[in-house]
């Protein structure tokens, strides 16, 4: 018997196993493998079917390809001649040039190039499976005006356009600035032909757009310049105007331009140095001739003296008097009348010498006097100019404020004018900084369909398809299949399967001579199976629910044993009737007993004919002998329960002193007595008799009972479940079981254990 903990089913119950799990059951994965495979097949035969049809029904497509090179070089060539052009230095300029391509521009172009509006196999969409498809589902022509009407030429143009967009395709070769363009149609030669005309259209737009923007640059720096123009002469007039108004004249001076004030002052200031340095000379050449004159020194020489023949006579004369005197004095000696006469002329030859030096003093003297009125004369008109240079400069600030304002014009009417004479030049240069390197050929084998990559796809969205739907069925599968679920979901023992036994076998008995009134009446084959087949797969799972009973139970004379299951319909009546038969069979007495009083699936199928049963032995009180059916050939004893009106309060009778007296009294005739109770989901019938019970056994209809249901009616019988033995897996279909086993599960080795079981 289970304890309670393990017996009483948990929505939180934790499976008990292996610690360290694989992440990845694959034992799991390859069961479901071989449950869907057929939903897997199936499906990939529909897509693959889909392919052929669609292989069958598409057009041939063929695809021309031609290549355009993005030339730097001619691009560099163009930013020297105008500073414009096109940058390919980045993934950015590559997809706007792809873009270029797709535009309306292009399209438009190859359009009329072509003339596709009058080209059939251009303007006609070839019939096709995706086509049909499409246009069936589209809503907006269910509810747009059929019929036909004047179609705009320039609608029919846009409308081509698209089309040749759409049948466009542009991409980059690697990381090259190549780009490879590529056009589908029907035809192979339309292929080719559009496919150069988007090559050319391109080059032509581009040349287009390269001549229009230098236009566009000529036009704009033409009437920029008129402007900056009259800008400069308006800037240089304002400047020759406010010289006029504020007297500042000036001069070119060694190619610069200065103010006539600032050029007179600067000559002031270089004569007033030259005056006084003049004045410093005459003043130095007086104050010698004056310090000669004071000191009274005849060998004093200065320049003048030397140049005056007079001064020059006379000095010779007094040297050589002063040297006959000296002679005639160390002759005669010094008071000799020759030597006085000799003396006396030396002093008048120096008065002489000295007056002529007074004479050479007053030139120097006036010679002073005339340097410093030159300079007291200079540095007033220094002073003068100072004052009249130091007004103009501060006038001066204006002026150079116009006169930058006039150089700024100037400049950029000289440059806008260079710009001016480059974009005029640059509307005549026929270059663009693309080129076709490739030219497209006519295409030999269509591009499309791709019948390889087609059936590949179709066989694989087959296979998605089918193993969505077959893990949506996984999914849903919330019903039991295995003895392990059994032993997770519910933490219960795993008795056996029973399996799902064929028309034949529910097929009614032979037609037999009826014997006694008290004998059982089988409806069914079902019932009597396991007389039928001893060696079955049937009874041998009934045999190990006896062996668990009696486990459980070693000392007790008569074991009382209630069927129970979740819901109607599990066999829970079939699995009583053949487990009772079975323990009859192995010689033990044995009396089943109709318990389900609202619904006695048992007596319709083996005593129908009752006409006394279980509710008149307890409420009439009648002898239980007068109620008991039994089998001539196993002799199971078998009490029916005849409804012959609602019962509102069964619950209350099956729990009443008098059915535990029955079952002790019957406990003294019947080493089993089996109860075939009600569902425990409906009513709580079977809850009632529960503590009368020595032991139950649980029925659960193979692959139809809910996993959920199931735990949720187990959890709220505890007492009736803590005394359950086992769960029995009824209705197994055998076929479909070995689908659900895994490595070393009792289903994987279903076939080896087949070989003691005989159905015959």
């Amino acid at each position: 018997m289970l304890s309670p903990e393990k017996a009483i089913p948990n929505s939180d119950y934790e499976s008990v196993g292996d610690d360290q799990e694989e992440f990845i059951d694959f034992e799991k994965l390859f069961s479901i493998a071989r449950r869907q495979w057929m939903v897997v097949a199936v499906s990939i035969f529909v897509f693959l079917l889909l392919g052929i049809a669609y292989l069958l029904t598409a057009v041939p497509q063929f695809t021309a390809t031609t290549s355009v090179l993005i030339d730097r070089g001619n691009s560099e060539i163009l930013n020297q001649l105008a500073n414009m052009g096109v940058q390919v230095d980045d993934d950015g300029a590559i997809l706007s040039e792809v873009e270029l391509f797709k535009s309306d521009t292009v399209g438009l172009a190859v359009v009329d190039k072509l003339n596709l509006l009058d080209n059939p196999v251009f303007m006609s969409a070839p019939p096709s499976l995706s086509s049909m498809i499409r246009s069936a589902f589209n809503v907006r022509k269910w509810f747009s005006d059929s019929s036909d009407g004047v179609v705009d030429q320039d609608v029919r143009r846009m409308k081509a356009a698209t089309n040749v967009a759409n049948n466009m395709d542009v991409e980059r070769t690697g990381k090259s600035y190549a780009l490879s363009i590529s056009y589908t149609s029907t035809s192979p030669e339309l292929a080719a032909s559009i496919a150069d005309s988007i090559a050319n259209a391109y080059l032509l737009d581009k040349l287009n757009s390269k001549y229009d923007a230098t236009r566009r640059a000529s036009d704009w720096l033409q009437k920029r310049i008129d402007e900056l123009r009259q800008k400069a002469l308006d800037s240089d007039l304002a400047v020759q105007k406010f010289r006029s108004e504020h007297g500042l004249v000036a001069v070119s001076t060694n190619g610069s331009s200065l103010l006539l004030s600032d050029q007179q002052l600067s000559e002031l200031n270089s004569a007033l140095i030259t005056a006084q340095s003049d004045t410093a000379k005459a003043q130095a050449k007086y104050d010698r001739v004056k310090a000669i004159i004071d000191s009274g020194k005849t060998d004093a020489i200065v320049n003048d003296v030397l140049d005056s023949s007079i001064s020059n006579d006379l000095r010779k004369k007094y040297l050589e008097a002063s040297k006959f005197e000296s002679e005639l004095e160390a002759r005669v000696g010094a008071d000799h009348i020759q030597a006085v006469k000799l003396r006396g002329e030396m002093a008048e030859y120096k008065r002489l010498m000295f007056e002529e030096l007074n004479r050479i003093a007053e030139s120097y003297q006036s010679e002073l006097e005339v340097a410093q009125t030159r300079e007291k004369s200079l540095a007033d008109s220094v002073a003068h100019a100072t004052g009249i240079s130091s007004a103009a400069n501060e006038t001066q600030v204006q002026l150079r404020e116009l006169e930058r304002n006039a150089d700024t014009y100037k400049n950029l009417y000289q440059t806008f004018l260079t710009r001016f004479q480059e974009a005029s030049q640059q509307q005549s240069f026929p270059i663009t900084e693309s080129r076709i390197i490739t030219k497209a050929q006519v295409p030999t084998r269509p591009s499309t369909p791709k019948k390889p990559l087609i059936l590949a796809l179709a066989i694989f969205a087959g296979a998605m398809f089918g193993g969505s739907i077959g893990a949506y069925r996984e999914f849903r599968d919330r019903f039991f299949r295995t003895g392990e679920q059994v032993r997770d979901e519910l933490g219960m023992e795993y008795i056996g399967h029973v399996p799902l036994m064929s028309e034949a076998e529910l097929a009614p008995p032979p037609a037999t001579s009826s014997g006694s009134p008290r004998d059982l009446s089988d409806v069914s084959l079902a019932t009597r199976y396991v007389v039928n087949h001893p060696l079955s797969a049937f009874a041998e799972t009934l045999r190990s629910a006896k062996l668990a009973v009696d486990m459980a139970n070693p000392g007790k004379r008569c074991k009382i044993i209630g069927i129970i299951s979740s819901l109607p319909g599990e066999g829970k009546s079939t699995v009583s009737i053949n487990f009772a038969q079975l323990l009859a069979m192995q010689g033990s007495r044995t009396l089943l007993l109709d318990g389900d009083l609202r619904n006695p699936g048992a007596t319709r199928a083996i005593g129908r004919h009752a006409e006394n049963g279980i509710i008149e032995t307890l409420l009439d009180k009648r002898p239980v002998r007068d109620s008991v059916l039994v089998d001539s050939k196993t002799k199971l004893a078998f009490v029916a329960a005849v409804v012959k009106r609602r019962m509102p309060h069964s619950s209350d009778l099956l729990s009443s002193p008098l059915m535990a007296n029955l079952l002790e009294e019957m406990s003294g005739f019947f080493d089993y007595i089996v109860i075939d109770l009600p569902p425990l989901g409906p009513v709580v019938d079977a809850k009632a008799v529960g503590p009368m019970l020595d032991a139950s056994l649980a029925v659960i209809e193979w692959g139809h009972t809910s996993r959920r249901v199931v735990r949720s009616t187990f959890s709220s019988h505890p007492e009736l479940i803590q005394k359950c033995l086992g769960v029995i897996l009824n209705k197994v279909d055998t076929a479909k079981l070995k689908l659900y086993h895994s490595y070393g599960s009792g289903e994987y080795y279903y076939s080896r254990y087949s070989a003691y079981y005989h159905e015959s």
